[in-house]
């Protein structure tokens, strides 16, 4: 009787040593974040009250035994989000996590299934409206205010789309019953219904999975087989005196250099007369690597500098996609169509890290404030409104792209 009940103190004491430990990891990562961001961030205070962020953190510390390590981060996350800039943000990189196989965007008032298993690819444009019974726009509203990387509402919308499917995130919100299984309420168009009960998948069996998805593209823009970069390259526009350029995302500035030097060569040998650079899928980088690009460009004394550069942009153009596209807009005196871009081209940017020591969440802030023009707006308005509509989109056109070349000639 004594062996059994000296085991059941020893395995009590074990339990209650190690949560002290995650006590004690966790304080210890808060004072980090806290101090961290006080002494890197530019101007950490610029919408949060100093005072308030304190107490938040406090409160924080104080309810760690109750909460469960994503319970936590979430707060942190809600935390972060009223810093009020959209690269100070909790990033979820370096935790493990697991997705539903689904992706979902936003046209109007519907989230659409974009992409799923091909076992269930007859509801892909379904909208979803509940998960585990909760509404659409309850989900949409929790998620909100834990959605990092956000600096207006074009970019909130497009963060929302990125955490739905994560299923810890899902189940620290009380979304979900369960953070690896749950049941999506769908609706077609023509009105049928359908719960899809799926389960979650990590990183690694997402990538191997197999999947239908929604895309759109234009006839008249093939991309090359043997372009170097799948998010960078250019061609001809189909029936038109103009070179369409993709530009998702950015390589090594010698990367640029090469790449802009044989983009010269090509705009000369077709005496290219318009420009369509297209920074729509663009979520940032370095703008100095995108300068390149531009003072390459300036080079050229074919193009029809009056009129003909267009630069297309979204609400998932960020950061430094949507910095050059602000800079484009006064250097090639390019028109912007589209929407407004994620980022605003006044406020806080240039992007640092640090990680937390214990919990190993990366934690990003902002270094600098860019002022990119002189009135401040909810993201780079454009010249031109476009928007991708759901009626194109769902037979694969590309009704932005298809605009501005019917303008070109």
């Amino acid at each position: 009787m004594k062996i059994k009940i000296f085991i059941a103190l020893l395995c009590v004491s074990n339990v209650v040593f190690a949560q002290d430990a995650r006590t004690e990891q966790w304080q210890a990562d808060l004072i980090t974040y806290q101090q961290e961001l006080e002494k890197r961030h530019i101007d950490l205070f610029h919408q949060m009250d100093k005072t308030a962020f304190a107490n938040e953190l406090n409160t924080l510390r104080d309810s760690i035994e109750q909460l469960s390590d994503w319970e936590i981060a979430v707060s942190l996350m809600r935390l972060t989000r009223k810093i009020g800039d959209g690269h100070t943000a909790v990033s979820l990189t370096n935790w493990e996590s697991h997705s539903f196989p689904i992706t979902v965007n936003k046209f109007g008032d519907k989230w659409r299934l974009v992409k799923a298993p091909k076992a269930h690819s007859d509801m892909l444009g379904a909208s979803l409206e509940t998960i585990d019974g909760m509404n659409i726009a309850e989900i949409e509203r929790k998620l909100s205010t834990v959605a990092q990387y956000v600096e207006n509402t074009h970019s909130e919308t497009v963060r929302i789309g990125n955490y739905l499917p994560i299923g810890e995130l899902l189940y620290a919100l009380q979304i979900t019953e369960s953070p690896d299984r749950a049941v999506f309420g769908l609706r077609t168009d023509e009105g049928k219904t359908a719960r899809l009960a799926l389960t979650t998948l990590s990183k690694e069996a997402s990538v191997q999975d197999k999947y239908n998805h929604l895309t759109v593209k234009t006839a008249a823009i093939k991309k090359p087989l043997d372009n170097k970069f799948d998010y960078l390259w250019y061609s001809i526009i189909a029936g038109k005196n103009a070179t369409y350029i993709r530009f998702d995302s950015y390589p090594p500035f010698e990367e640029m250099v090469s790449f802009a030097e044989q983009l010269l060569v090509f705009v000369d040998e077709n005496q290219t007369r318009q420009l369509v650079i297209d920074l729509r899928n663009n979520g940032g980088g370095d703008l100095y690597v995108g300068l390149v690009l531009a003072n390459a460009l300036n080079l050229i004394d074919n193009v029809d500098w009056k009129d003909g550069v267009y630069v297309l942009t979204s609400a998932v153009t960020f950061s430094a996609g949507a910095s050059n596209a602000a800079l484009f807009r006064q250097l090639l005196n390019a028109k912007i169509v589209g929407t407004p871009t994620g980022s605003n081209p006044t406020g806080y940017q240039d992007m640092g890290d640090f990680i937390l020591p214990n919990s190993n969440l990366r934690i990003t802030y902002s270094k600098r404030l860019f002022r990119l023009q002189e009135t401040a707006t909810n993201g780079l308005l454009p010249d031109l409104y476009l928007e991708q509509n759901w009626a194109d989109f769902a037979i694969g056109k590309d009704n932005v792209l298809d605009n501005v070349i019917e303008m070109l000639h």
